[in-house]
């Protein structure tokens, strides 16, 4: 597999995406957040959904011409309207919009509406680590994962992230997919003509499989079970319902060429440590807590393995397979 510097990698997922419609600052945002998941580790959400991304703004499913603004704002919340754009310009505005506000009220919930495919949720929260400020992001996505008890897909897998910052250390940075895995997991080993450990999905007869294309043809399973089901059911309802988005049954899946806009939704909660106990309390009880993790042997911060591999890829570069590369130079022309 080559190994691309991820500068250029950017570049090339940049250009790929102007050629395909995206605007100048739509196709940056989105790039650089593509590439940023490959180098922590996150394939499925990388450079890899350039060619899907590609389709949607050739076909219509993306407006590669949007431009987000804040709709609504009234004191700690507001509303974005991606306008069906892609969802990185949107989710970056609403993050700013959200780290201001707190800055001003203590805490601030800014939703996206009419949105896309949003990537790694926790990749989003950077900034708001950067501000010292203890974030959540969330977003729904085209129907994929039954309600408790069902079969038939309701909710997306609805991934659900949040960054705690530290003091002289990596925040730690929690995401997770309230499916077992994520779907982006099976679409890889769908490419690779792999099997998928069971489990993980259902096919569209509501049957256990191992087939990664019969799982993205049927349904997730969720994480947990029922409880995660209720949770995915949390997350579709602050995130559509708040917003006025679609839900994801009234979505088409990512993973076809032609379909509908997705306007999907996202939702950033961040709060100012300073408002409440304040940021010394605040540090205090997050360090005893990481100490008390860290006395027994094994234990691993959530987000070390990604900030080890993203400091390796910003030095290294990442491996993607040939056959995306070729893909991706076709692309970007």
């Amino acid at each position: 597999m080559p190994r691309i510097a991820l500068a250029d990698l950017e570049r090339l997922a940049e250009r790929a995406l102007r050629r395909a419609g995206a605007s100048a600052s739509m196709a940056r945002a989105t790039a650089r957040a593509l590439v940023a998941a490959d180098a922590c580790g996150l394939a499925s959400h990388g450079v890899a959904r350039v060619p899907q991304y590609a389709t949607h703004l050739a076909n219509g499913r993306a407006d590669g011409a949007a431009e987000p603004a804040v709709v609504r704002s009234h004191g700690a919340v507001a509303l974005v309207d991606a306008r069906c754009g892609l969802a990185f310009p949107a989710c970056a505005l609403a993050v700013d919009t959200a780290i201001a506000k707190a800055r001003d009220l203590g805490c601030a919930f800014v939703g996206v509406t009419n949105s896309h495919h949003f990537g790694v949720a926790a990749l989003h929260l950077a900034p708001v680590a950067a501000a010292e400020m203890v974030g959540i992001a969330m977003g729904n996505s085209p129907a994929a994962m039954p309600a408790a008890g069902g079969r038939t897909p309701i909710f997306g897998t609805n991934p659900v992230a949040a960054v705690f910052p530290r003091r002289g250390a990596a925040p730690l940075t929690i995401d997770l997919s309230l499916s077992e895995v994520a779907r982006g997991k099976l679409m890889v080993a769908a490419k690779e003509g792999k099997p998928i450990p069971p489990g993980w999905a259902l096919d569209r007869d509501g049957r256990p499989t191992t087939d990664a294309r019969a799982g993205l043809e049927g349904s997730m399973l969720p994480m947990g079970g029922a409880k995660g089901a209720v949770l995915a059911l949390v997350v579709e309802l602050l995130v559509t319902a708040l917003t006025g988005a679609a839900i994801g049954s009234e979505a088409s899946s990512f993973f076809v060429d032609e379909g509908n806009r997705p306007r999907i939704g996202q939702a950033f909660l961040v709060v100012d440590p300073a408002a409440l106990a304040g940021r010394d309390v605040y540090v205090e009880r997050v360090e005893t807590l990481v100490a008390a993790m860290l006395a027994d042997e094994g234990v691993r911060l959530p987000g070390a393995r990604r900030d080890a591999l993203a400091q390796a890829a910003a030095r290294d570069g990442v491996e993607i397979p040939q056959p995306l590369a070729d893909q991706l130079d076709r692309l970007a022309g």
